[in-house]
């Protein structure tokens, strides 16, 4: 449950999740999240994305709310709802998968094809007190459907960029796809990428939501982008792509 208190926020955290606002109206709020913040829960004993919200806090006490959420060491575009209306309008046009998100990633090499269609089924699994996605077969119980479309950007002897877009919502969907094909994401240790890439060490999972295209609550469809951030660029320069 959303907390109902407000959350106690230094100037420092309100700074800086204002600056990281890329659109901002009436009915909603976009976000360039940082790698390294979780958008909600958790076992860290440290503010997420969710608590920090409370920094737009409303003269009636509400703030906004999370519509969709990304990985904790995932950056870019996130979206919130400022109104109640606004919320049920986005949530049921998540449903209706009516949104359509595209991320970029760094690879260890160049898939083959360079472009291409994923539709591998994905199951749930607990191991510890950790969650995984892993492949299974179409018939196998728990099976989730699931498609993603890769499409190689650039590519060098270093490594690939390429450009992911979900057609499905699944827990770490696009990590396990791409691990499924044999390219899984530079610094995604929970899936089998590479710490390094380009002679230098990943400092984190190479994936960041650059764009999201929605319907917005007051007609028309909205995109908002977020520009890669420092890290991802430096290593994305590092291997000439």
């Amino acid at each position: 449950m959303t907390p109902r208190q407000p959350v106690v926020l230094t100037p420092d955290e309100i700074a800086a999740v204002r600056s990281w606002v890329l659109h901002e109206d009436p009915h909603i709020l976009l976000l360039n999240k940082p790698a390294g913040l979780s958008s909600q829960g958790g076992r860290i004993q440290a503010h997420t994305l969710d608590d920090l919200l409370w920094a737009f806090m409303r003269s009636n006490g509400k703030r906004p709310e999370l519509v969709h959420r990304l990985d904790r060491d995932t950056s870019g575009v996130i979206l919130a709802a400022k109104t109640k209306p606004a919320a049920g309008s986005l949530g049921k046009a998540l449903q209706m998968r009516r949104f359509q998100k595209t991320y970029l990633a760094l690879i260890a090499a160049a898939p083959e094809p360079a472009s291409g269609r994923i539709t591998a089924p994905l199951r749930r699994e607990e191991i510890g007190r950790e969650s995984y996605m892993r492949v299974v077969a179409f018939d196998a119980p728990g099976a989730q459907g699931s498609e993603s479309v890769y499409r190689t950007l650039a590519a060098s002897d270093d490594g690939a960029v390429v450009e992911l877009e979900p057609h499905t919502g699944r827990m770490h969907q696009l990590r396990v796809h791409m691990a499924h094909i044999g390219r899984p994401l530079v610094g995604d240790v929970r899936y089998g990428g590479a710490l390094t890439f380009a002679g230098r060490a990943a400092p984190r999972l190479m994936l960041h939501a650059r764009s999201l295209t929605f319907p917005h609550p007051e007609g028309g469809q909205l995109t908002v982008e977020a520009p890669e951030p420092e890290d991802f660029a430096a290593l994305r320069a590092a291997a000439g792509l």
